[in-house]
Formats: C-alpha cells, structure tokens, sequence
C-alpha cells in the first residue's frame, strides 16, 4: 500500500550542512565541475540494506539520480504506526526543505507502482543531517579531522565497535585516533571499509561550525553556477 501525504525534513535538529579567452575557460570550470558532480552520484556506497529496505533503495535510487541527488540510507520503522525514512543529498552535500518535497513527490507514484510495502506507512523524506552515517569513502575523507564512531561486521584489532576522530583515509580504510583508548588497546586504529556495519558522527561543536562553513561554500558554488549558466 502506499504511502499518505508525505512528510518533509531537512534535519531532526538542524539544516544538513554538508564538498585562450574567458568563454573557454569558463566552459573548462563547468566542464571540470560537472564531471565531480557525476563523479560524487556514481560513487558506490560501504553499508547498504537487506530485506525491504533494500528493495526500496533499489527502486528509488535511479529517481535520486536522475534528479541531481543521491541515496544515503533507508530505514523502515515503527513511528507513527510505520515509517519508512529515506535519506538522500544533492551531489555537493547540500539539502533544503524544497529537495526534499521535490524528492517525495518524485519517488511516492514509483513506489506506489511497485509497491513494495505490504501496509500503510508515513514517507519521509530528510538529509541526512549533521551527525550524518558515513556510507561512502568520500564521507570519510570530506570529514577526516571529526569525531565519529562506527560498527565492523567483523573482529578488528580486538573489538567490532569504535569511537575516535578520523585521522587518515586511503583506498581501503581509514585510521582513528580514539576517544577513549583502554589499557592494552593502540592509541590508533586502521579499521578497512570492507568490514564496516555501520558508522556514524558525532555531534560536536567544531563538526557545526564546519558543517555550517561547507554548506555556506556550497550554496555559494551553486550561486556562481546558476550565474555562469545565465550568461
């Protein structure tokens, strides 16, 4: 069945902040950030769903695309009687109110054709937000410096969760420095994306602050654009 009126947020607390002549170099710039953009949409994501999330990341996820954006996870819940949360940015980290209702209504008439929740459930449509999951590597390097923790499916270095800021990251993983080491544990900690469950920042007073600059350079970078692509 599908679902009523959709709901719309941009964040449970606040506004996800997220990465010859003038005429040919010009086209080069747009030509080069194109391609980044293109870049950021095809880039494969870590941690993935199963069962009926999966199903629904499946069929949403070409909608995301072809619209500029790109899935970042999907939850099915009990809230409101059944929830289904879908989180999803544009290709620059950015996410407004109008992306998301712009979004619902795009993926709400393909679920309702596929129908691949058997009961009633509420849509809702957010960014991911701030302390946002971290499912690509890009997420990993664009916050390197932060405070996150995270999950392994697997044993690593002696234990399968994590609390640390992101120090390094490279093709296969990434390092954290600890939070809170115990006796016997490394200060460090190379943990490889392979293995990763689940991982996740966590809310700090530096992780705002350059969560609100990113997302100040971003909107501004699409101001430009919108200007370039005027003249």
């Amino acid at each position: 069945m599908g679902p009523p009126d959709p709901l719309f947020f941009v964040d449970r607390a606040l506004i996800e902040l997220p990465w010859c002549g003038k005429r040919q170099r010009l086209s080069e710039e747009m030509s080069t950030g194109e391609n980044q953009l293109d870049e950021a949409a095809l880039e494969p994501r870590l941690i993935v769903e199963s069962g009926i999330e999966a199903r629904v990341a499946e069929i949403i996820e070409p909608v995301l695309v072809d619209l500029g954006f790109r899935l970042v996870r999907v939850n099915m819940s009990g809230q409101n009687g059944l929830t289904l949360q879908i989180l999803a940015e544009r290709n620059d980290g950015t996410m407004s109110v109008e992306d998301c209702e712009t979004l619902s209504r795009a993926i709400s008439p393909v679920l309702d054709v596929d129908d691949p929740v058997d009961r009633a459930y509420h849509l809702e449509m957010s960014s991911p937000g701030i302390d946002r999951p971290m499912v690509r590597k890009s997420d990993f390097a664009r916050w390197t410096g932060h405070l996150m923790k995270c999950e392994t499916s697997i044993i690593v270095e002696g234990r399968k969760r994590f609390r640390g800021t992101i120090t390094d990251v490279n093709e296969d993983g990434f390092v954290l420095q600890r939070d809170k080491a115990t006796y016997g544990d490394e200060p460090t900690v190379h943990i490889p994306f392979e293995t990763l469950s689940d991982a996740k920042l966590i809310l700090t007073d530096e992780l705002i602050r350059d969560a609100l600059a990113a997302d100040k350079a971003a909107k501004a970078a699409q101001v430009k654009q919108a200007q370039n692509d005027n003249e």
